[in-house]
């Protein structure tokens, strides 16, 4: 045992220290600095000897010493090594071979694209550059990162849950698959699987899938807009040949627009999407030729005013509800409880101004607390709030996808065609025109819209209107 803080001599020769030590101190001149340096003789250096389990070896009660995890060790003749990495991805026939060879797979392409393409990940995981492999391969960079995110494509095809048919994906192992898969990076897996059959149906080269690819992706984005309705969803030539149809508006030369609505026909599949591309085209040619068109059959302000909303849509300021002189105790109904549990929704039978109390006449879980702004204050007996989870499904092509609160009056129910309306659909509270349900001979509906709350941006002083 070895301690440098705490020795111990043998004891005769620790009385004789002790007996000089008293007799230096009664001879010794007086030496203020001498007192000095006795106050810090007690403090000295230790050192710990740690046994072979890890733990100090020695020590009395008073070695108060903080515990000590020993490192982990490993197995005799193994390095110990705390990360584990996965598996290789890369395929049984590669896994053996040596830099030299899988350099040489690349060089001379050995195989399908989608059978070497891992050797290339397993390159940049080494510590590889682009432009080191480049340099070895002759593969360049922009064929590198196509052949990888295609193949990564590919794969979601064949995980794909409705199983993408063999016989189709063959298609794409000729020497201009990876161009044509890279296309299809942005979209899901459903998508992809879509939308590389019909790249295979219409033989799409890879600039035709790139606009495929686009329209799908922004086909929901584009809810509100005029004639988006008419157009399928999970179809992708109505998804394209409405992206057509909206630059067909945006031309400027009537020619120009034909040209597109043309290009839109040629892709359409569902009927109601090919007759609303045909009205439009009948009017783009008789527009050409220098007729005089009505407003009625599609009137470019259309988009325009189905960009708007047709009633107030407000951002609530931060700290704005804490800071108002009045507020509005209202009903809170999820869309999902249906056109009953609005009607059922409590209603006001008093209030007490001066002490601030409000009497209805049911109990409720849910409730909202909102400004005291004049149109919902003069039908708060009435008011009710609507939670939508998802802005979008706003009859607007404005609202964005957020959580909103929609403020109605339950008092207001006939349906007239500038107003908006919350209706049931199949057993959810939607948010339609009445321009739209006029059209659908609905006379009433389950609530007037009055106000659209949007969230907090959680910063002080943003409003939108």
């Amino acid at each position: 045992m070895l301690s440098l803080s705490h020795p111990h001599p043998h004891p005769a020769s620790t009385t004789a220290a002790a007996a000089a030590r008293h007799h230096h101190r009664r001879n010794a001149p007086f030496a203020p600095h001498h007192r000095r340096r006795r106050r810090f003789a007690h403090l000295t250096t230790s050192a710990v000897i740690l046994g072979p389990d890890g733990r100090p070896i020695g020590g009395g009660p008073r070695d108060n010493k903080l515990p000590f995890t020993p490192p982990p060790t490993a197995p005799p003749d193994q390095l110990y090594q705390p990360f584990h990495p996965p598996p290789s991805p890369l395929p049984d026939k590669y896994k053996d071979l040596d830099l030299g060879q899988r350099l040489a797979v690349l060089r001379d392409r050995l195989g399908l694209w989608h059978e070497y393409a891992p050797l290339i990940s397993a390159l940049s995981r080494e510590g590889f550059t682009p432009s080191s492999i480049e340099e070895a391969t002759g593969i360049s960079g922009v064929e590198q990162n196509s052949v990888v995110v295609a193949t990564q494509v590919r794969d979601s095809l064949v995980a794909d849950e409705g199983g993408f048919p063999a016989e189709l994906l063959r298609y794409f192992d000729s020497y201009g698959g990876p161009e044509l898969l890279y296309e299809l990076r942005f979209l899901n897996a459903r998508q992809r699987a879509d939308a590389a059959r019909h790249a295979i149906d219409r033989r799409l080269e890879p600039r035709g899938v790139r606009e495929l690819a686009r329209s799908m992706k922004d086909f929901p984005q584009r809810r509100g807009d005029d004639g988006w309705e008419a157009f399928t969803r999970d179809n992708p030539g109505d998804c394209l040949a409405f992206a057509r149809f909206r630059q067909s508006r945006e031309a400027i030369d009537a020619e120009d627009s034909v040209a597109e609505l043309e290009r839109a026909l040629e892709v359409v599949d569902t009927e109601p999407a090919r007759a609303r591309v045909e009205a439009e085209l009948d009017r783009a040619r008789r527009k050409a030729a220098g007729e005089e068109v009505d407003d009625e059959d599609g009137a470019a302000n259309a988009a325009a005013a189905a960009s708007r909303p047709a009633v107030p849509v407000v951002r609530l300021m931060y700290g704005e509800v804490a800071e108002a002189t009045t507020v509005l105790l209202l009903p809170v109904v999820r869309e999902g409880d249906g056109g009953e549990a609005l009607a059922h929704a409590p209603r006001r039978t008093r209030t007490d101004a001066d002490l601030g109390m409000v009497e209805v006449d049911k109990g409720w879980t849910r409730w909202a607390v909102v400004p005291g702004w004049g149109p919902v204050a003069e039908v708060a007996g009435e008011a009710v709030v609507i939670e939508l989870a998802d802005g979008r499904t706003l009859p607007w092509r404005s609202a964005e996808a957020e959580r909103v609160l929609v403020v109605a009056n339950r008092g207001r129910r006939e349906v007239v065609e500038d107003g908006i309306y919350v209706v049931e659909r199949e057993g959810r509270l939607v948010v339609e025109k009445g321009r739209k349900l006029a059209a659908e001979g609905v006379g009433e509906a389950a609530a007037k819209v009055l106000i659209v709350v949007r969230p907090s941006s959680g910063r002080p002083g943003t409003r939108t209107t």
